[in-house]
């Protein structure tokens, strides 16, 4: 009995914060315990929006990250109070915090940025997850749907599968269009037709007539723009868009519009003698 309880003091000795092994073994058990509060915070949030649709996904997913930030700050700042050596270093270099804090501001301006305007967007909602946004990107302007919104970026999937990836504060301070219909129904996105020409076609005759035959096939409204989107030495890319039919009609709009835009440019001999057709997909 003797030997059991000098076993329990040399163990409760080893376990001490001030001891190598003790930190350790704290900080072991802070990790878990912040693991385990961070997916209960992320399995609650699951369980409230699965039971209430009302809950708006953009703002709950955007409070789960801060929550989730949160829970690791409040871990790192109770196990340094814990840890006497910690703690002792804190003090000394709580007097630099305020020099680091203006330093880190200077050099972190972009992050901060696009932390702010996540926020912006997560309380003013100009758009929200599952939106269907219009926005300039350096390859001109892109259609897609908003597909996650973090703390410092917003992701948009365009119909394609491509990923448009706009730091918050671009998406916050550019002009957006959501394409989304207002009352809760969602726009399908926009019907893309891409038109390949040889490098001796007039590119704007070949333009405007696509946006004609588009109008004709379909209507002037349904019509978003024909947009030059590549140049190389091959030739140019066009790419007429089409507002978005129902889904279970936009495999046979698009068939229809590829056989007539190749009829229209075939009959109207808009490429030179002998230069390669246009393609169209």
């Amino acid at each position: 009995m003797h030997e059991l309880k000098i076993g329990e003091q040399d163990l409760l000795t080893y376990l001490r914060p001030d001891t190598f092994v003790g930190a350790l073994v704290y900080l072991l058990l802070f990790v878990v315990l912040a693991m385990l509060l961070s997916r209960g915070l992320r399995a609650g949030v699951n369980t409230a929006m699965a039971r209430q649709g009302h809950l708006d996904r953009t703002t709950v997913s955007f409070l789960q990250q801060i929550g989730t930030a949160a829970i690791w700050v409040v871990m790192l700042i109770l196990y340094a109070h814990l840890i006497p050596v910690l703690r002792a270093m804190g003090t000394a270099l709580l007097a630099g915090a305020g020099v680091a804090s203006v330093v880190i501001g200077l050099a972190a301006q972009s992050t901060l940025g696009n932390l702010v305007a996540g926020l912006a967007i997560t309380i003013y909602r100009p758009f929200r997850l599952g939106d269907t946004l219009q926005v300039t990107a350096p390859t001109g302007t892109e259609v897609g749907t908003v597909q996650l919104i973090s703390l410092g970026y917003t992701t948009l999937r365009t119909a394609d599968g491509r990923l448009v990836v706009l730091p918050n504060s671009s998406a916050a301070s550019q002009v957006t269009i959501n394409l989304s219909a207002i009352g809760g129904t969602r726009a399908p996105p926009p019907l893309p037709i891409v038109i390949q020409v040889g490098r001796q076609t007039d590119v704007e005759v070949a333009r405007r007539l696509a946006l004609r035959t588009a109008a004709e096939t379909l209507d002037q409204q349904a019509v978003l723009g024909c947009f030059l989107t590549k140049i190389d030495a091959s030739g140019a890319v066009l790419e007429l868009r089409v507002r978005g039919p129902d889904p279970k009609e936009r495999d046979a709009l698009h068939s229809k519009l590829v056989a007539t835009l190749a009829q229209r440019f075939a009959d109207s001999g808009v490429d030179a003698a002998g230069a390669e057709p246009p393609a169209f997909s």
